[in-house]
């Protein structure tokens, strides 16, 4: 098990590798905007599924993103971030671009684990999803994640914190209805006002 310290972790993901990390819901696969083809091949992923980009924080996404953040968009972020919540918004750009390829949207995501997002803090955000083969259950725990990928670094220290084991809440915000849709219940329970 080759186990890695956030600045050296952080060093590999900048050299294009992909790397394994915990999260507060289930365990992550995880790499940097620019190398994200990495994910679908390690999965044997369909392209069409795309990946979430996690990041230490809103800040931190939002200028990562520079995109106009919608009012909707940032009051829901600040109730559900960080925590078991995915938001995906309607941004473009050369991210949006490598995690959904042909796609107007982006999944984004800031977890309430602080052992990963003292890694995005100095790695920046991620391209991320489950720890998996396409089609098969997710790795729940460090030792599931480095049994289904041995070659990949894991970001120590082990054991990691135990996550929820269910994947995050799914929203999406439909701009041209100006409200929001669940994609996927997960571990997050929000109202939403719509309208």
């Amino acid at each position: 098990m080759r186990l890695c310290s956030v600045p050296d972790l952080a060093e590999r993901l900048r050299q294009g590798e992909a790397a394994l990390i915990p999260t507060d819901t289930l365990p992550a696969l995880a790499c940097r905007p620019s190398h994200a083809a990495l994910l679908w091949q390690l999965k044997v992923r369909p392209a069409d599924k795309p990946l979430i980009l996690m990041g230490a924080d809103l800040a931190q996404l939002r200028a990562e993103l520079a995109c106009n953040w919608q009012d909707p968009w940032l009051e829901l972020a600040g109730r559900g971030w960080p925590g078991p919540l995915t938001l995906v918004l309607p941004v473009g750009g050369a991210i949006t671009a490598a995690l959904h390829p042909g796609g107007a949207s982006l999944g984004l995501r800031v977890p309430a684990c602080d052992q990963a997002r003292e890694l995005l803090r100095v790695s920046g955000p991620l391209a991320t999803t489950s720890i998996n083969r396409s089609g098969e259950p997710a790795a729940r725990t460090a030792a599931e994640a480095h049994g289904l990928f041995p070659e990949l670094p894991l970001l120590a220290p082990v054991p990691w914190p135990v996550g929820s084991g269910q994947a995050s809440t799914v929203l999406a915000w439909e701009g041209a209805a100006g409200r929001w849709r669940q994609l996927r219940a997960g571990g997050q329970t929000l109202d939403v006002a719509n309208g």
